[in-house]
């Protein structure tokens, strides 16, 4: 009973949608698979495993979240809407998590007996749609983005996204959007993706902002050295950064 208070005060703490208790026992399939696994797992772990699946098999009829009897759910775990979740045999999910809907917990290899799938710390929050496959970790804290294909372990607090997943570095990503503010170009203004397009234009970005410097700081070097000289320093030389971003607006655009 204390188990059930605590997954329903997590859902109302972290669903802004939830009005009240009622509402949360009776109208959360992610409530409802978390406790038939509890049933589920108690079966797997004392050798009633073809009831422990059946239970499995009832729930993910009944609520769309696919949990294998034999995985370790930890406390106040919100599925939150989850239709389409599956978790794996030998996954772990720690306490506190949040896992979105279409999110899989798989594995990568055929062998029993091995650790197939991964375990995921504390407050780990999985995006809608993510796939998270092997035997690894993903530290305490760390956000797996939307529709993230993860093969590799998550060092904790890290956030990862894109196919296959990488770690946003969250300091050059700041660096990069005041660079493009200033140029004209907001480099999140068309997608925040990681597709191909949007990492075109991060490296142009990233290049122009670099090559301009350096140009800049050449020129006014110069400036410098023929500042007692009877020769002078073009009038067109770059001695300030300047970039015209209208091109590649285009370009998004299209």
């Amino acid at each position: 009973m204390l188990k059930i208070r605590s997954d329903v005060q997590c859902i109302l703490d972290r669903d802004p949608a939830a009005r009240n208790t009622w509402e949360v026992l009776t109208c959360y399939p992610g409530l409802h698979a978390v406790v038939m696994h509890r049933m589920a797992h108690a079966c797997w772990m004392n050798g009633f495993k073809w009831f422990g699946r059946y239970i499995s098999h009832v729930a993910r009829f009944l609520t769309g979240i696919e949990i294998h009897p034999g995985a370790t759910i930890g406390q106040r775990v919100f599925f939150d809407h989850a239709m389409g979740v599956v978790v794996g045999e030998t996954a772990e999910v720690g306490d506190d998590c949040t896992i979105y809907q279409g999110v899989t917990l798989g594995g990568t290899s055929l062998y029993k007996g091995t650790k197939r799938h991964p375990t995921l710390g504390r407050s780990v929050v999985v995006g809608a749609g993510a796939q998270v496959l092997g035997g690894f970790t993903v530290g305490d804290g760390a956000k797996i983005g939307s529709n993230a294909v993860v093969t590799k372990p998550v060092p904790a607090g890290a956030t990862v996204v894109g196919n296959p997943a990488r770690i946003i570095q969250a300091g050059m990503d700041v660096k990069r959007e005041e660079a493009a503010t200033k140029m004209g170009f907001s480099a999140y203004g068309v997608s925040q993706n990681d597709d191909p397009l949007s990492q075109a234009m991060h490296g142009l970005i990233d290049s122009a902002c670099a090559h301009e410097h350096q140009i800049a700081l050449l020129w006014k070097a110069i400036e410098a050295l023929l500042a007692d000289s009877a020769n002078c320093v073009p009038s067109d030389a770059a001695l300030s950064e300047h970039f015209e971003a209208a091109k590649l607006n285009r370009l998004v655009s299209d």
